[in-house]
């Protein structure tokens, strides 16, 4: 695969597709068994509670792989991501009430760099609250 975006078609600022995605605490036990993290903090209610979260939270590398998912779905090969990092600024509550949670996932262009890389700086919420700081991508463009 390549990348589908060419280096000359983005400028800063260029705004990547949004995207919704819903947790549910079915989400995060399929989470858990593809990851083998199975702390319960992850999905049982009481354990989340008797450590002082709120209720159940979504696993940090759950949060962090959605969030990326706006850049490889607009650059159109996961491969051209060559550099991804995030600071967990708050977690990702879910409840248990049949609906979940929501991570709502924006990016922009913020740099265009040498070699056809640009750094995508994308803004993850939910509930609200900015659930991923310094949450930036390299990705090389065709």
């Amino acid at each position: 695969m390549t990348a589908s975006i060419a280096y000359g078609a983005v400028e800063v600022g260029t705004e990547l597709p949004a995207r919704s995605f819903p947790v549910t605490r079915a989400t995060l036990v399929q989470y858990a068994g593809a990851s083998g993290d199975f702390n319960p903090i992850h999905w049982n209610e009481k354990f989340a509670r008797e450590v002082g979260l709120p209720d159940v939270i979504a696993h940090g590398m759950f949060t962090m792989a959605e969030a990326i998912r706006v850049v490889t779905d607009w650059v159109g090969d996961p491969g051209a991501v060559v550099e991804y990092g995030v600071r967990f600024t708050k977690p990702v509550v879910v409840p248990n009430d049949g609906t979940g949670a929501l991570i709502e996932v924006s990016g922009k262009v913020a740099a265009k760099l040498d070699d056809n890389l640009v750094r995508v700086d994308l803004t993850a919420m939910s509930d609200g609250k900015k659930v991923l700081g310094m949450s930036r991508a390299v990705v090389r463009l065709a």
